[in-house]
């Protein structure tokens, strides 16, 4: 049994989004523009790494997203830095 990647299910694709929503304006701002020029490219890994963002609240994720702070904890992992350096650079 083969695991659907991201790219190839729609369905995932629509999930990806809805949990980009924020209830911060400015997260969402970032997150959308984010998404629309990356969305369809993501790995696997980044798909994961964005997860682990979106569990985090709106001041703290917006803080990360700004360079105000760096991850911590649980969300400090190679893979979620390197997200958060292509979603600085949009």
């Amino acid at each position: 049994m083969s695991l659907t990647t991201h790219q190839a299910d729609p369905v995932k694709r629509a999930r990806l989004r809805w949990r980009g929503r924020r209830g911060l304006l400015e997260n969402d701002l970032i997150i959308t523009r984010f998404l629309d020029a990356h969305e369809e490219t993501m790995t696997d890994e980044e798909v994961e790494a964005f997860s682990i963002l979106m569990e985090l609240p709106d001041n703290d994720l917006l803080n990360l997203l700004l360079a105000r702070n760096e991850p911590e904890g649980e969300s400090d992992l190679p893979q979620v830095r390197a997200l958060l350096a292509r979603m600085r650079a949009i």
